[in-house]
């Protein structure tokens, strides 16, 4: 189901996949299968896999497809920006070729949103696009589909090269849960998410990770957005860094003035000023 999104850098939720397998160090606490098997599993295993062994229908994290969620967005009349499958990745092994062309075929006709695509398997996306060109005019995916790849630390910035061959206005990282000191090429990439984990097995997040990824962003030139130190909680450790909070996002889409949103907001407000590289506010002391 679409929902209103707690998370700093997007409105809201759309998943039409929910499952996925665990590939690398930033998926060991994977928030999503922590739900999938806690508050949704009984929602989760109404339906059947898309893989229906025996194993994978008594677990209620593996890859299901939700068709009657496709209708979603057309529904939502105001403009909003959408994560598309916080609970999934939309170009696991097991979401078939014609269903990730369906999600498709819904984010270009429903253009008055922005949708945020985020994957660890950036190379399946390219495959993707290049088997399925027609869907997007001028051989470019439009500006507002923003696609993304997690890098967790230094053994997956391979994923940042395959994000790079994607032909979109706006190629984004998140590097949540930052787990060590990063050294990216940030050529073509046009918004960088940083932040700690958090949940009761959380990995700190050392000051020098964070800062270091905004410096690299400051000399790129690439939008860079703080969201959170983590902790048992998300927010235990607040947003500051460096004595400000970073909530700076990319330019390359306009959204509608009729959003009202923090997020969309934002970008409303850095489309307007695009001379202004960063949108940095002041830390407010929170109260004791």
């Amino acid at each position: 189901m679409g929902q209103k999104s707690k998370i700093e850098w997007t409105d809201a939720t759309w998943n039409p996949t929910t499952g996925c397998t665990k590939v690398s160090a930033g998926c060991d606490h994977c928030y999503a299968h922590k739900l999938a098997h806690e508050r949704l599993a009984v929602l989760y295993s109404r339906r059947l896999p898309v893989i229906q062994t025996p194993e994978n229908v008594a677990d209620p994290f593996s890859v299901r497809l939700w068709p009657g969620r496709l209708a979603q967005p057309a529904s939502w009349r105001k403009p909003r920006i959408v994560f598309v499958n916080s609970m999934s990745d939309l170009f696991h092994i097991e979401v078939p070729d014609v269903f990730v062309r369906q999600v498709f075929e819904v984010m270009v006709k429903v253009d008055r949103h922005i949708y945020q695509v985020l994957t660890k398997r950036p190379s399946r996306a390219v495959r993707f696009f290049r088997r399925n060109q027609d869907l997007f005019p001028g051989g470019r995916i439009p500006g507002h589909i923003w696609m993304g790849t997690s890098v967790e630390n230094q053994d997956v910035a391979y994923r940042v090269a395959h994000l790079r061959r994607l032909p979109a206005e706006v190629r984004f990282l998140s590097c949540e849960p930052l787990l060590g000191p990063l050294r990216l090429d940030l050529g073509g990439i046009h918004w960088v998410i940083a932040g700690g984990e958090s949940g009761s097995e959380f990995r700190p997040m050392e000051e020098a990770w964070a800062l270091g990824l905004r410096d690299q962003c400051r000399t790129a030139g690439t939008p860079f957005f703080f969201k959170q130190w983590g902790g048992r909680r998300s927010r235990a450790g607040g947003r500051i860094l460096d004595g400000r909070t970073w909530d700076e996002m990319p330019v390359a889409n306009r959204i509608p003035e009729n959003v009202a949103s923090p997020a969309a907001t934002a970008v409303a407000e850095e489309s307007r000023i695009r001379q202004r590289p960063a949108r940095v506010r002041e830390a407010v002391p929170a109260a004791a």
